[in-house]
């Protein structure tokens, strides 16, 4: 028989301990070690060794000491910002971005490239040439704090050609190429891969500013619309990867007909309807800010994604018992807090009889949703654990 490897359970145990309150940090902000004994229910001498441990490899800082009226000050720790770093490609359908991120999600680099359509080979050299750009910026020791890289992609993507307006097999390339394995070869650390919309859920949970519910569906315009399904605080991805595959779900046409959320609710819809009256449609993608949309060609895009998003809040609230949707996108502020008004406009004109309909709630991730989602795949993975806390 053979023995238990109690020095395997050990570290086991200890690195998910780690996790645990580097997590827990992460959500409420600086704390006392106490505070984390109680929150966790660890012994008081447990969390002091974990603390130390992640003080002395860089990831928590200590704050000033906080002195109450009995007893000795309290003094809180909290996360380093140059505990490690994390590089996030998002391949997109009119742009691709790699960004590098610290320790507390915020962004510190960027590169960027604009094409028709992304191939393999341009998303591989782009990728190339923007990591070593981005790492030669780098001061040696935060080059050594570089501890992963992710990539937010649509799925399938040999399937969108027709959607862009190419011929059938101009993105055949993509069926045939792996290039998360190919860009993992060429680093020293680990390259994670997940759905582009699936991606800015995650930057979602992990650097919202304020409490999200536990149970929502997360929206985000890009030039697709597509999203992410959250169940107690986790976002589920199904048996294939394809929960919350928002694009694909089918909204009433207004005309006794259907079609597809992405028929109604991305921005290449509106790009569509700008070239169709002449008008030029390159600064929706060269930056998120400073729109200039004619009303009559705004205004009906934004009644329809209205609509179309709140029929999704409804569907899904009713099937899942959904808090909440949260709808974030590649937009100026101003715009995507009129589509959460008009979207909960439209919903609150819906039959909601035998359900609570979902609250609708803005994003917090903003514009660079999918790159810092991207970016926060190595992160989650490393360095924090799902966590239900005893007394918060």
């Amino acid at each position: 028989m053979a023995l238990p490897k109690m020095g395997s359970d050990h570290t086991a145990m200890r690195n998910h301990n780690e996790r645990l309150v580097l997590s827990i940090i992460r959500h409420k902000g600086a704390l006392a070690k106490s505070e984390i004994a109680r929150l966790t229910g660890l012994s008081a001498q447990t969390v002091s060794v974990i603390m130390r441990a992640l003080e002395t490899e860089g990831l928590l800082l200590k704050c000033d000491p906080v002195r109450g009226k009995v007893g000795q000050p309290t003094v809180p720790m909290r996360l380093n910002p140059e505990g490690g770093y994390f590089l996030g490609l998002k391949v997109g359908r009119r742009r691709s971005e790699l960004m590098l991120i610290d320790f507390l999600g915020q962004p510190r680099a960027s590169r960027v490239a604009r094409h028709d359509y992304p191939t393999p080979d341009d998303t591989v050299a782009f990728a190339r040439r923007a990591v070593q750009e981005i790492l030669a910026e780098m001061k040696p020791r935060r080059r050594a704090r570089v501890f992963g890289m992710g990539i937010g992609a649509p799925f399938q993507m040999w399937d969108w050609g027709t959607a862009l307006g190419l011929p059938p097999t101009a993105m055949s390339g993509w069926r045939r190429r792996d290039i998360r394995a190919e860009l993992e070869a060429e680093f020293p650390w680990p390259v994670l891969l997940e759905n582009d919309a699936s991606a800015a859920c995650n930057a979602e949970l992990l650097h919202a500013d304020e409490e999200l519910p536990r149970h929502f569906i997360y929206a985000f315009l890009g030039f697709f619309v597509g999203g992410g399904l959250v169940m107690n605080a986790s976002l589920v991805t199904g048996s294939r990867g394809n929960a919350g595959a928002l694009a694909s779900m089918p909204v009433p046409d207004g005309k006794g007909g259907q079609v597809q959320l992405l028929d109604v609710a991305s921005l290449s819809g509106l790009e569509a309807r700008l070239r169709a009256q002449g008008q030029d449609s390159e600064f929706l993608w060269e930056s998120r800010e400073n729109w200039s949309v004619p009303p009559y060609i705004l205004d009906p895009w934004m009644e329809g994604a209205a609509k179309g998003l709140a029929h999704i809040a409804a569907s899904a609230g009713a099937l899942c018992d959904l808090e909440a949707v949260v709808i974030d996108g590649w937009m100026p502020d101003a715009l995507r807090a009129r589509l959460v008004a008009q979207t909960r406009d439209a919903l609150a004109g819906m039959n909601h009889s035998g359900m609570i309909a979902p609250r609708v709630l803005e994003g917090h991730a903003g514009a660079d949703a999918r790159a810092i989602g991207a970016a926060s795949l190595p992160l989650a993975a490393r360095f924090l654990t799902e966590f239900d806390l005893k007394d918060s």
